[in-house]
């Protein structure tokens, strides 16, 4: 006898009807590109930037056109850029597998690599995405988004690294402006009353134009140190009140000698208080401190490291490196660079920083999982706690 029922086990094998959706963010428009198979050739659509309605729209209209059921799964990618992870957030909220691409992992046609439009971006995508769903996982990078409650943590030392570097900005222009007429100044002080004293190379007083500049350029000096000292105070209060759990993994890395608050809130905030790592070599990837080597043949050597991933937690990282043989010479990982490359020479040194660095990384992370010291460092006197 004959039947039209399909055998459960079969059911669960079969394909389920899946629609594929790419995105090309721009800022004014997006492209879009829908397709639900190698062989078929891509819907292409524009839609005004932000329209999520018309996105919906469009998606349902797909459908149709492919013969879809309504209820067809979707999954959807676009690169990581200025529109961040609202999006992502929306698409998921809706039941839309999406995933947010590292722009940088995607792969380019050398021979092609000039050739750049929306539509060859949104084939391009499609290709990958079909590639990433059909169990190729190292096609290209995914980015792990963040809560918004984990994107927030983030804003205080961000807002606090922008203002200081528009500082040191403004700074160096006042700087320059100085030096186009001869005059070397420290910027320090009641700066506005020297202006009037100051004397170009030829002995006559600064023109009024550049004067009231230079004032002008002051002022936003004194602005952005009054906000970088707001910030500071409101993250030492946090530090010292709150309760919060991730705020608890900065203290734990503050109590270490020749760690400081700043680069332990980075740390945190950044790297150890959501990226969920499993591995140090996750951790060393991720902040671009692992080595790229170069072998053809009988060539073998390396290209220093890949510099992929957080460039603020690689600088950051070589930075506490140095600090690290100061505050904690007795450390394992201290003598361990002594013995390999304290003998060397700067340039010798320098490449050791970098391999202690990618150590030492790894070796806070454990820290903060495990809670075991570092081989041979040492705790600092007193540690900030959380008070009621």
């Amino acid at each position: 006898m004959i039947t039209s029922a399909t055998p459960r086990s079969a059911q669960d094998t079969l394909p389920q009807p899946t629609l594929y959706l790419a995105f090309e963010l721009g800022k004014n428009t997006w492209k879009l590109g829908f397709t639900i198979g190698v062989a078929q050739q891509p819907r292409e659509r524009t839609l005004p930037a932000g329209d999520v309605a018309r996105v919906q729209q469009e998606i349902a209209r797909a459908k149709q056109r492919f013969g879809l059921p309504e209820d067809a799964r979707v999954v959807s990618c676009y690169e990581a850029g200025r529109d961040g992870f609202w999006l992502h957030r929306y698409l998921v909220a809706h039941n839309i597998q999406n995933h947010v691409i590292d722009s940088a992992s995607i792969e380019v046609n050398r021979r092609h690599r000039r050739a750049k439009t929306d539509r060859l971006d949104v084939h391009k995508l499609l290709t990958m995405l079909l590639r990433h769903h059909a169990g190729e996982r190292k096609v290209w990078s995914v980015v792990q988004v963040p809560s918004m409650e984990e994107e927030d943590r983030r804003q205080l030392h961000r807002e606090l690294q922008t203002a200081k570097r528009d500082r040191m900005r403004v700074t160096n222009r006042m700087q320059g402006l100085l030096s186009n007429v001869g005059v070397r100044l420290t910027l320090q002080g009641d700066v506005s009353a020297h202006l009037e004293q100051l004397r170009q190379w030829d002995g006559t007083p600064l023109p009024p134009a550049l004067r009231a500049r230079l004032e002008r350029d002051w002022q936003q000096v004194c602005f952005l140190t009054e906000q970088i000292k707001t910030l500071e105070a409101h993250r030492r209060e946090l530090l010292r009140t709150s309760a919060d759990p991730v705020l608890e993994q900065v203290r734990q890395l503050v109590s270490l000698r020749g760690i400081g608050i700043t680069s332990a809130w980075l740390f945190v905030m950044e790297f150890f208080a959501w990226r969920g790592f499993q591995t140090g070599k996750e951790v060393r990837a991720l902040a671009g401190l692992t080595p790229t080597p170069h072998q053809s043949g009988q060539v073998r050597h390396e290209l220093g490291i890949a510099k992929a991933g957080n460039g603020q937690m690689r600088t950051m990282a070589v930075e506490i490196a140095w600090g690290w043989l100061q505050f904690q010479p007795t450390s394992a990982l201290s003598q361990w660079y002594q013995a390999r490359f304290g003998h060397g020479n700067a340039g010798y040194r320098k490449l050791g920083i970098v391999a202690l660095a990618r150590k030492l990384l790894i070796a806070l992370w454990r820290f903060i999982e495990t809670g075991v010291l570092p081989e041979g460092a040492v705790l600092k006197a007193a540690v900030p706690h959380a008070t009621p």
